[in-house]
């Protein structure tokens, strides 16, 4: 790509997402209602009165669109009705409000890290185009718990750059107790040869997990794993970029599950028997833990910002950062309509992760072809560290 060429499309990154956030900001600055922040401070208020946390309130969230409608309960982990205790210590209103200038901190201290990691002429585009995602900014309508958790996974990132194996595993492991579909995460790296970062990650989480086995007994689990058994219509929401919600789309939700554990599988023997290089195992690690999950929410995709920012230098990754711009109420829109736009227009952000995991490959590939012996080929953008 020739220099023009270069930024020209960063000037239409940047130029749609200035779009994208004048459109989305009165969502934030106009919208009413606690919708799942609502959920998450019922499920916390149940924990507190010993009764099921994953049970239906008044303040649980009610979904009613055409052509879907469901209850949103809180989906997270047990010990998140421990967390969620907190969100009651002040009216729902006030502390929703609280939470979201919380969350707001929070992911400006990962962009700001990122910039510093990342710092060229090309980063104040970038950290615009952060703060214009859809899933940025519907995280912060729905008063979700995303936001910390990705400064977490950022700053792991980093921390894993510099060999800084047990504090990446610290946070990795906070991440994988809240949000278990990333414990694709820490499998690869420990099969790729880090186990210290894997296996600290590994028990972080086993011991977030088993504090509320202490406070509530396991009752709260099996309670947890019923919601989930029985919340598969979820799946087809437009907002699930995973294999499975584009397959539910095309009407052949079993070809999204083999897809998701052909995916493992395949990345499970790559990792195994080619030991790529930790920041290879961590971007494959972070976009099959959206793809292969059975709900890959496009607030999900705000993990990703490390790896769309090291493979920047690459034409197709501006494709994939111009379809996270896609506001969530555009996509919502799309449920009424034909089947074939749902599985098109209407799974822009299912593409969009497809596309990503296309270039990851490509390049693991070229790399590979070149010599790179397994060693992620970002050397402007990218240190390598050694297996620990």
């Amino acid at each position: 790509m020739t220099a023009f060429a270069r930024w020209a499309a960063n000037g239409l990154v940047l130029l749609l997402a200035l779009l994208a956030i004048r459109s989305e900001f009165p969502r934030i600055a106009y919208g009413d209602g606690l919708w799942d922040f609502g959920s998450f401070v019922a499920s916390g208020r149940a924990a507190a009165e010993g009764l099921d946390p994953y049970g239906i309130y008044p303040l649980t969230l009610r979904v009613e669109l055409p052509g879907f409608e469901s209850w949103n309960p809180n989906l997270n982990p047990p010990i998140s009705a421990l967390l969620f205790q907190l969100f009651d210590v002040a009216d729902p209103e006030t502390a929703f409000e609280v939470w979201r200038w919380i969350s707001i901190a929070f992911y400006a201290a990962a962009v700001l890290l990122l910039i510093r990691r990342f710092w060229n002429l090309q980063a104040p585009i970038l950290a615009v185009w952060a703060f214009a995602l859809a899933g940025f900014w519907d995280t912060l309508f729905l008063g979700q718990i995303y936001l910390p958790l990705v400064f977490a996974g950022v700053a792991a990132w980093l921390l894993l750059e510099r060999s800084r194996a047990v504090a990446a595993g610290i946070l990795i492991g906070v991440i994988v107790s809240l949000k278990p579909n990333f414990l694709v995460w820490p499998a690869l790296l420990f099969l790729s040869g880090y186990r210290v970062s894997a296996l600290v990650s590994v028990g972080t989480a086993t011991v977030i997990s088993a504090i509320p086995l202490v406070l509530y007994g396991p009752e709260v689990y099996q309670q947890w794993f019923a919601l989930i058994a029985s919340d598969s219509a979820r799946a087809f929401f437009l907002t699930n970029a995973s294999f499975l919600g584009l397959a539910t789309r095309a009407g052949v939700p079993m070809l999204g599950m083999l897809a998701g554990l052909a995916l493992l599988s395949a990345l499970a023997v790559w990792a195994y028997w080619l030991r790529p290089g930790v920041m290879a195992a961590s971007a494959l690690g972070l976009v099959a833990s959206l793809l292969a999950s059975p709900l890959g929410w496009i607030h999900y995709t705000l993990f990703l910002l490390p790896v769309i920012w090291s493979y920047w230098h690459k034409p197709v990754m501006h494709i994939v950062a111009l379809l996270l711009l896609v506001p969530v109420p555009f996509v919502i829109d799309q449920l009424t309509e034909p089947r074939w736009i749902q599985l098109t227009t209407g799974s822009v952000y299912g593409w969009a992760m497809v596309l990503c995991l296309v270039i990851l490959v490509a390049n693991e590939w070229r790399g590979r072809r070149m010599g790179s012996q397994g060693k992620l080929a970002l050397p402007r953008l990218c240190g390598v560290a050694a297996p620990s």
